[in-house]
């Protein structure tokens, strides 16, 4: 019985123990790598140059004069030194704020030209930053805010919104949408990049303020062993290892990542988080070692000099095969409750729309029997294959599953009680996705005349299923909102088990789409692309009478993008972009009977439609990139019902509408100085609805300001400081704009030493004021964020 899953916490802790210290152990024995061969002399490979001296004059015999001195002949030219094809160096380049690249082969251009506002999080910064969750990584993106679930209405995990619009199901691996209510870890994760603005033609249904892709962490062809152990404020214990080889197979690697992880909340009572998670990625074709004999090509030594030394020579066939398991066991949080408008204690009146007037920390929940387990696995393949120069075949599959069990408490008031007190709102969920997906695409590049091309012809058939099963458990009595008991008794007798009720979903996504950019000039590029879905949901539910209900609907969307990219210099690039996205009822793999539901079978698609001006560029010898962009992004068949109308049913005659201004700061001013900062200005309007009430309202979680900064210096001696603040505006937790937070600020730290080539120290300290706020918002409660702590770090790299 699952119900019993909750009993393996303890067995967790003791394993995530364990993998933190087998991180840190193995730092320690692994040896240096065997010192490099002396590159041997250089082999003579020119002609000595020839010097013909001109010839003695006979001796002059008396009495006939001297002769004439014979002509000096021409020295004779030395022969021309053959010419040496050196292949260009690999050189390891230190990480950087500054990323060139998207991993998408949909984005066929760099960042500089790509007509999009983009934010790219690298790895680097993570680690600086010292970031262990992918929510710690998305707080240095700017008009993304984090979302709390609604218990069983409501997906709990990484639930955000990005420029106002809501993204939960916008989180996509490696280009393929991940699936799931849980809280990622960044353990596997090269770099995170955050691509703004509707994009249903790059990434399907969804994305009406953008999307997320993670990028996972894959075999490389070198040698290395990266370790980190932490321990820090609040119990925390983290372990992570990453460990990559070369197999004794020509451009064959394997690489391993491992990670555990425990702590209490700072700040928070009672709630704790533990996780661990091993991913591994077996990578085939990287490239081919071979020699000038067996190969018939010249060969060098690694300094270029001609030699019968073997080379690596790229292969134009590639195969990777990555798998990833993950778990956690939590006690949830659900943070702190809105006082409603019809509250009936007086004393209460005055936080009307704001929460409830108690220490930040107190906490709602029974640890007897709330916990919140979750546990995905994934395997993905992906084949490339070079037919030639100008085309590539790239085919990649992935089947995941991702099961949630929890039980929560979300805070609520028993409206009519005076004094007020909480009513035990307990939430189940037992939960499965799955998700089954091939993506096949064909990279081309090639020229009509005058004009290139570079783009993409894909498609992509996708299957995603969710099953849900309620049950009962054990309650308590009503809860006091001052005093509240964690350690409530629970009641005996109450039914315990499945209710009888369930739900299954299918959603199956057939898609088509193509990409292609010109450049008809230096200075001109003309981008586009365009994808059509069909996306067909079929719903089923049992009651707990034992009733049956089954619904299905079909959608067929196209969704497109165009723009135009004038570069001025070589280092920079002004572009003018437009894109549609879409969002059908099925959205989020489920669908409803319910006339006024948002996921009503009897609703079309809503449109979404942007318009973006900006400009890009890399500046100080192309270390530091600078971004900034205007744009306007409007819902334009929103969903809306007439609530005074007893038999209103949801259409799509709303409408809603963001601007903004986006600016963005990445990269180094000097060797030594590195910072990477981002602003969002979100004005956000409901320009039209049914419900005349929500007419000229913010959207819901849409701060208008928001601002990160990190900003770190390299010091003599070894020594390295960072740090920065973090700052988000008020903001509406409901659509009725009723509830609502303060803004806040806090500020992080960090203070590094480098003991020798191998060993690196770290102290990161975080909410540095221990300032009281709220992170996580949902329609009647708001989580308060983390309050002050430190983690201590020692890393190790052989």
């Amino acid at each position: 019985m699952k119900h019993n899953r909750k009993d393996t916490r303890n067995s967790k802790k003791g394993f995530t123990i364990a993998t933190a210290a087998t991180a840190f152990a193995a730092a320690g024995g692994v040896g240096a790598q065997d010192a490099a061969t002396p590159a041997p002399a250089p082999s003579q490979t020119t002609l000595p140059t020839e010097v013909v001296k001109a010839a003695e004059p006979a001796p002059r015999p008396a009495p006939r004069p001297a002769p004439k001195p014979a002509p000096r002949p021409a020295p004779v030219a030395p022969a021309p030194e053959p010419v040496i094809e050196v292949p260009a160096p690999v050189i390891e380049v230190e990480p950087s704020y500054n990323v060139d690249t998207l991993s998408s082969p949909k984005f066929t251009q760099p960042l500089l030209d790509t007509p999009k506002t983009v934010q790219v999080i690298p790895e680097k910064l993570m680690k600086d930053q010292g970031a262990t969750t992918l929510r710690d990584a998305l707080r240095n993106v700017s008009g993304i805010s984090i979302q709390a679930g609604e218990g069983s209405h409501g997906d709990p995990g990484d639930n955000l919104s990005i420029r106002g619009f809501a993204a939960k199901t916008d989180l996509f691996i490696d280009g393929i949408r991940d699936f799931g209510a849980y809280s990622r870890d960044p353990f596997n994760i090269e770099q995170v990049e955050v691509v703004k603005g509707p994009s249903s033609a790059y990434t399907g249904r969804g994305s009406t303020g953008g999307s997320i892709n993670l990028v996972s962490k894959t075999a490389k062809l070198d040698d290395f062993l990266h370790t980190e152990a932490s321990v820090g404020s609040d119990d925390l214990r983290r372990g992570t290892l990453d460990f990559n080889t070369r197999l004794p197979i020509d451009g064959a690697a394997f690489r391993l990542n491992v990670m555990g992880h425990e702590s209490d909340t700072p700040g928070r009572d009672h709630v704790k988080n533990q996780r661990w998670g091993v991913a591994g990625s077996l990578a085939f074709g990287l490239g081919e070692t071979t020699s000038g004999e067996s190969s018939g090509k010249s060969t060098f030594d690694k300094n270029g000099y001609p030699g019968s030394e073997s080379v690596t020579i790229p292969n134009d066939t590639r195969l990777y095969v990555n798998f990833f398991h993950f778990e956690e066991d939590n006690i949830p949080d659900f943070g702190i409750p809105f006082v409603p408008d019809n509250i009936s204690d007086p004393s209460l009146v005055p936080y009307i729309g704001r929460t409830a007037p108690v220490p930040y920390h107190t906490y709602y929940g029974n640890v007897l029997r709330d916990t919140e387990q979750t546990e995905a696995n994934s395997v993905t393949v992906r084949f490339e294959h070079d037919i030639n120069d100008a085309l590539t075949f790239r085919e990649q599959f992935r089947y995941g599953q991702m099961d949630r069990y929890s039980i929560a408490t979300p805070p609520r008031f028993d409206t009519k009680s005076n004094p007020a007190f909480l009513i035990p709102n307990v939430k189940t969920r037992d939960d499965r996705n799955t998700l089954l997906t091939s993506q096949t695409d064909l990279l081309f590049s090639f020229e009509t005349g005058s004009l290139e091309h570079k783009g993409i012809l894909g498609f992509e058939y996708t299957e995603e299923e969710f099953h849900r099963e309620p049950f009962a458990v054990l309650g308590t009595g009503p809860i006091n909102l001052y005093r509240p008991n964690a350690y409530a008794p629970l009641i005996p007798g109450t039914p315990v088990g499945p209710t009888g009720e369930m739900s299954h979903t299918k959603a199956t996504t057939t898609a088509a789409y193509i990409f292609d950019t010109i450049s008809v000039t230096d200075w001109l590029d003309l981008t586009g692309g365009f994808r059509y879905d069909q996306y067909d949901t079929d719903f089923f539910e049992r009651d707990a009478a034992g009733v049956r209900t089954r619904l299905g609907r079909t959608d067929g969307v196209g969704s497109g993008q165009a723009a135009v990219v004038v570069k001025p210099a070589e280092n920079g690039s002004v572009y003018f972009g437009w894109g549609t996205s879409f969002n059908p009822a099925g959205e989020a793999v489920s669908l409803s009977s319910g006339a006024t539901a948002a996921d009503s079978l009897n609703v079309g698609p809503e449109i979404n439609e942007t318009y973006e001006l900006g400009t890009k560029w890399n500046v100080l010898d192309k270390r530091l990139a600078l971004s900034a962009a205007i744009f306007e992004t409007t819902k334009t068949n929103a969903r809306t019902f007439d609530p005074t109308d007893p038999t209103a049913v949801t259409v799509l005659d709303g409408e809603q509408q963001v601007r903004g201004v986006e600016l963005g700061v990445a990269g180094s001013i000097t060797p030594w100085w590195e910072v990477y900062a981002a602003y969002t200005h979100l004005d956000s309007e409901v320009t039209q609805s049914l419900d005349p009430t929500l007419v000229g309202n913010e959207l819901d979680n849409t701060p208008q300001n928001s601002f990160s900064l990190w900003t770190q210096f390299d010091l003599p001696g070894k020594f390295v400081i960072g740090g920065g603040p973090t700052f988000v505006d008020s903001r509406f937790a409901n659509a009725s704009n009723t509830y609502s937070v303060p803004s806040y600020t806090i500020w992080d730290a960090m203070i590094g030493y480098e003991v020798n080539d191998s060993i690196t120290l770290r102290v990161n300290f975080f909410n540095i004021g221990d300032q009281d706020y709220f992170d996580r918002i949902g329609g009647k409660h708001a989580v308060p964020g983390a309050g002050q702590s430190v983690m201590f770090s020692v890393s190790g790299k052989f």
